[in-house]
């Protein structure tokens, strides 16, 4: 499953020792609700290989502020090494599967 950052617990990000997705999404997002249970699917699928967290950025305004947010759904794939990759858009399941593995090579 995926979990929840907020601006109190965000620290699980920087201590994670995993490659991780952070799914940016609001609930009035009709493309976030669309690929949320894509988002759940995959948690389960690559659970232990990649931790996979949301940011509701209404709720969180200042994470979303932080990592450059500017519409939503937004997904960060975060290898261990190498540079970041952001996607912006509701994307189908085997294009977020192939970012994933990218991300865990």
């Amino acid at each position: 499953m995926a979990l929840n950052i907020t601006n109190e617990n965000y620290e699980a990000l920087l201590a994670d020792s995993k490659p991780l997705v952070i799914d940016f999404w609001a609930e009035w997002c009709g493309p976030c609700r669309a690929v949320a249970p894509i988002v759940e699917e995959l948690a389960e699928e690559y659970q232990g290989k990649v931790d996979i967290y949301k940011v509701n950025i209404d709720d969180e305004e200042e994470l979303a502020t932080v990592f450059g947010i500017r519409s939503v759904p937004t997904m960060l794939f975060i290898p261990l090494n190498g540079n970041p990759q952001r996607t912006m858009g509701a994307m189908p399941k085997e294009q977020l599967k192939k970012m994933l593995d990218s991300i865990i090579k």
